[in-house]
């Protein structure tokens, strides 16, 4: 499959990473090699996907150059600089490392992260953490903020997030960041430098919003989640989940339980206009050689190349 491997995601089983800090007195810490939770890299376009999902193992995910990730149900070291998150849900494999997240970004004297999750997860997160302070006797220094479907999180002047609502055994959100860049009302384009400059001074708003969706995360979800939000299969790239493949395991069932399947996939071909689709949080039922088998030979043309299994 040519189309597939040119999408194939830098696979780093044992991210081995000096950790960012020296030891005692200079020594030879920063030799020391660190055995680091799996991450998976791929570079498109002017960013980077980088990350891990595996069903009730661990999902984490995160844009080095937006510094934003999604997730916490690990935390690579390296993940560590990153200073703001979405928490799709709350299950364990998804939010289980915030405690520790928060706990290194203090050890290494960094600001306070921000960690949107929401809304109906902020107080019993913000108990566990007090109770985890008790145990670990260290400050979990940390921004919680609720999020709900409908809100917008601008990251920059450059950045924004959208909040949607995904379908889930519990509340859960997904997400879409949008590119975002002034431009020209058309009623002013044939003016001179001079006169727009005269009427920005004079308090005209000449310019508006224009939004380009570059990624969509969209957590655990049923397909109504997905197509809740048009802008998923819209998005330069989607990640989504496909916990089955197999043509043994019911839709309806699966459907219940908040996943897809890979027949939701193929049943909606024709609306991903996405540049990329990034599959993910397979069942552990499967083997990885399973999974491209079952996925190649229903869908062999990977979504005309656009398709990559992250495994």
């Amino acid at each position: 499959m040519g189309a597939e491997k040119h999408h194939q995601p830098e696979r780093r089983p044992s991210e081995k990473q000096a950790p960012p800090g020296g030891g005692a007195r200079g020594a030879a810490s920063c030799e020391t090699a660190l055995d680091d939770q799996p991450v998976h890299r791929l570079a498109f376009k002017d960013f980077t996907i980088e990350g891990y999902s595996r069903a009730a193992v661990q999902t984490y995910w995160r844009i080095p150059e937006f510094k934003v990730g999604f997730d916490l149900g690990g935390q690579p070291w390296s993940f560590m600089g990153t200073p703001t998150w979405f928490v799709s849900h709350t299950h364990m494999d998804h939010v289980l490392a915030l405690p520790a997240y928060v706990a290194r970004r203090r050890m290494m004297k960094m600001e306070p992260p921000t960690i949107y999750l929401p809304e109906a997860a902020v107080e019993p997160v913000q108990r566990i953490l007090r109770q985890m302070s008790r145990l670990d006797r260290g400050r979990l220094p940390c921004h919680l903020v609720p999020t709900c479907p409908g809100d917008e999180v601008r990251l920059s002047r450059e950045l924004v997030v959208t909040v949607s609502a995904t379908t889930h055994t519990l509340p859960s959100n997904g997400f879409v960041v949008w590119g975002v860049r002034k431009k020209l009302r058309e009623e002013y384009q044939g003016l001179s430098g001079e006169e727009i400059r005269d009427l920005r001074l004079a308090g005209t708003e000449v310019a508006r919003e224009l939004r380009i969706p570059r990624l969509a995360y969209l957590g655990d979800s049923s397909p109504e989640g997905l197509d809740a939000c048009p802008a998923m299969y819209e998005a330069d790239v989607l990640i989504l989940e496909m916990t089955f493949v197999s043509p043994s395991h019911r839709k309806e069932r699966i459907h219940k339980f908040g996943h897809m399947h890979l027949d939701d996939l193929l049943d909606r071909k024709a609306r991903f206009k996405n540049q990329l689709v990034i599959a993910s949080h397979f069942s552990t039922r499967y083997r990885t050689r399973q999974i491209r088998r079952l996925v190649e030979r229903r869908l062999p043309d990977m979504l005309d190349g656009r398709l990559t299994l992250w495994l």
